[in-house]
């Protein structure tokens, strides 16, 4: 699922990534609230390269694909409660019209 990532055309930069070291550092910083430029080195990624891939991972969709994924997994194995949910009222427009 995580987009693939070319040389760049203009030549330059560093040696590719691990890509699951990068994915890690990000899942890390969005799960523990960690500062980008806080991330520890143990994950092998600088993170201006972590927050440069989380970027590329938004604009082509990971995060929605990756969330029905796991979803449609654990719904077809009977683990998903859907008796109640949260609706995060930020992300419903509102409606117009009589108030």
């Amino acid at each position: 699922m995580l987009p693939s990532f070319a040389a760049r055309p203009q030549g330059g930069g560093t040696a590719p990534c691990d890509e699951r070291a990068v994915f890690t550092a990000v899942v890390y910083a969005l799960t523990s609230g960690c500062v980008w430029r806080h991330l520890p080195p143990t994950f092998g990624t600088s993170p201006a390269t972590a927050h440069r891939r989380f970027t590329v991972c938004i604009e082509a969709g990971l995060w929605r694909r990756l969330h029905r994924a796991v979803l449609d997994e654990l719904g077809a194995r009977g683990e998903v409660d859907w008796t109640s949910a949260i609706v995060d009222a930020a992300s419903v427009r509102a409606k117009r019209g009589d108030r």
